[in-house]
């Protein structure tokens, strides 16, 4: 455990010395912010503790016992923060997505919409296609089609935040291994089952959907971002490794070293504040290291970008409604 602490504190100091500066503190009173997926021990529950520590009012979501992470959370914050509200949220179900935009439409007001929420499954041995009821690839409807069924919900609140303050951004945070995926494989067919294809394709999906959302609304006031938060060992890989006895053997065995060359979930969450709160962060970009970086060369056809965003929304459009 001592051995643990002094590899993180050097690691720490190590990327302060060089790595990228994070974000800077702004005045966020009066603002609200959605961040999915805050559980205790991940990014987003990082980026929730920040925008809530610098005023905003953060609404947070996790798939079970929101409540609970919500409590940490407060927990987590200095006196005179903003206010956290919890909800419960399944991407992978479309009544969840639909009950969430329901209650987020009727507060009135979306600065922020930060797409956080994501699994991978098995990290190193799932090669069955795990389908929903719906029929949908669960890395598919999770990560990619769940969160844009709940931003188009929410895009003419965010349309109407923009017309009033000024602007408003929706951020989603993807990962490198969106290079991983293909244009090919966002359409159907492909070789075997892959679930680090899968994982790929949903969030080349998601870049391809954020320049989309600026092409098309950028000249309504509205900023969109993708982004990979850099290596950081967060919650999403102990529940990728739990069940394997072996694999968590070896995890514990080298956890000292970890320490040292992946990020803390704090230090993860820094790309996801600059993107969502930055005066000069870049539109349409994705984001790397807190900078403007290049994303996978197919997430640059154009026209891939405008045939997805068409399937998309014929697919979920009549889940774009108000439920009733």
């Amino acid at each position: 455990m001592a051995l643990r602490r002094y590899t993180a504190a050097l690691g720490r100091a190590c990327r302060r010395l060089f790595g990228a500066a994070g974000a800077q503190p702004r005045d966020l009173k009066g603002r609200v912010y959605l961040v999915t997926g805050i559980a205790p021990g991940s990014i987003g529950f990082e980026t929730a503790r920040a925008l809530a520590a610098w005023g905003a009012t953060v609404l947070v979501t996790t798939r079970s016992q929101p409540d609970a992470a919500a409590q940490a959370l407060r927990a987590a914050l200095p006196p005179g923060s903003g206010t956290v509200e919890p909800l419960a949220l399944d991407l992978a179900y479309a009544s969840s997505v639909d009950r969430l935009a329901d209650f987020v439409i009727a507060y009135g007001r979306l600065d922020g919409l930060i797409n956080n929420a994501g699994i991978h499954l098995d990290l190193l041995s799932q090669w069955k296609e795990p389908k929903l009821v719906d029929g949908h690839e669960i890395h598919w409807r999770t990560n990619y089609l769940g969160t844009m069924q709940l931003t188009l919900r929410l895009l003419p609140l965010l349309l109407r935040t923009a017309a009033t303050q000024g602007e408003a951004r929706v951020v989603n945070v993807v990962s490198m291994l969106h290079a991983r995926g293909s244009n090919a494989g966002l359409f159907g067919g492909g070789p075997a089952y892959n679930s680090w294809v899968a994982y790929g394709n949903s969030k080349l999906a998601l870049v391809h959907a954020t320049q989309e959302l600026q092409r098309r609304y950028g000249p309504q006031g509205l900023k969109a971002f993708s982004l990979h938060p850099g290596a950081v060992f967060t919650n999403i890989a102990d529940k990728g490794l739990s069940g394997n006895p072996l694999l968590e053997a070896v995890r514990r065995f080298f956890a000292p070293m970890e320490a040292i060359f992946l990020l803390t979930p704090e230090e993860g969450a820094q790309t996801t504040l600059v993107c969502a709160t930055a005066p000069e962060a870049v539109g349409g970009a994705y984001y790397r290291s807190c900078r403007v970086a290049r994303a996978s060369a197919d997430s640059h056809d154009a026209a891939v970008s405008r045939r997805l965003w068409d399937e998309t929304r014929a697919r979920l459009a009549p889940q774009e409604q108000p439920s009733t």
